[in-house]
């Protein structure tokens, strides 16, 4: 096999590890495990990313007819009270929604389940946090996940070319550049826009993890591209930057992520409240 079919082996396996990883680890991914409520088992999967303007759907299937559930939720960084909403029983289902929340939204909720004297709360231990979203055109994110993905694998690859006798970083280096500022700092602030009103909440407007991350990335690249001239070992700068950005493509997608803070978005109506 030849060495840059290699590479490219190499690079794509490497891409699509980080992919599922980013995808799997990250808040919005849902939460899911199996637990028994006596000797009914019962496995869920909770939400906790909701798109569009529908209630987000709360769904446990649960066989037993005599078993029934009820949510809690409030709002995240409020002070709310827990509010409780019953589910209703559709088939071998127990069914309610989590009410609409404006972009960047958050709910915290859990479910109780009940049969006879018995009772299980769900998950386990703590919360599960739902952020909600506008909705983002198919088309468009598609474009923006592909020309990430596609930054990683050229990123990779270029970083490889370390181990090539005969480097050629040059090219791959500006490809590199070019798919990550187009996926990142032209179509990620589109996709931003649709999902959370919001352009940029990066530095240094804001501390959104997933913007942040996006600049450092490409920073480091313009970098290797500016030292291919100037250094005497260039393929040291291409396999910096080629691992500085698979360290931070590691990083879950959406932590620290856009975040209403609904004490500060509830402070008018108390000041109101207060005046009356």
């Amino acid at each position: 096999m030849k060495r840059v079919i290699l590479y490219w082996i190499i690079a794509f396996i490497v891409t699509a590890v980080s992919a599922v990883y980013q995808r799997m680890t990250g808040p919005t991914y849902p939460m899911s495990g199996k637990v028994h409520l006596g000797a009914t088992p019962v496995s869920y999967k909770l939400l906790r990313s909701q798109g569009g303007t529908e209630d987000a759907l709360v769904s446990i299937p649960v066989d037993d007819s005599i078993v029934s559930g009820v949510v809690e939720w409030k709002r995240l960084n409020s002070d709310d009270d827990w509010s409780a909403l019953p589910m209703m029983r559709t088939g071998a289902l127990l069914e309610t929604r989590l009410p609409h929340q404006p972009p960047a939204g958050k709910l915290e909720y859990r479910v109780l389940l009940t049969k006879g004297e018995q009772r299980v709360v769900l998950p386990e231990e703590g919360v599960a946090v739902i952020r909600y979203k506008g909705d983002v055109p198919t088309l468009i994110l598609v474009i923006h996940v592909f020309a990430m993905f596609g930054a990683m694998l050229l990123s990779t690859r270029t970083g490889l070319e370390f181990f090539n006798p005969d480097p050629h970083f040059k090219r791959l280096m500006y490809w590199t550049i070019a798919f990550l500022a187009f996926g990142g700092l032209v179509m990620g602030p589109i996709v931003q826009k649709y999902a959370f009103d919001a352009y940029w909440t990066g530095w240094p407007f804001g501390s959104d993890l997933t913007d942040n991350k996006t600049f450092l990335g490409l920073v480091g690249w313009v970098v290797a591209l500016l030292a291919l001239k100037r250094s005497q070992s260039p393929r040291i700068w291409a396999l910096g930057a080629s691992i500085f950005l698979f360290i931070i493509y590691l990083i879950p997608h959406s932590v620290l992520g856009s975040e209403i803070d609904y004490r500060k978005l509830d402070q008018p109506t108390r000041v109101s409240e207060t005046n009356k």
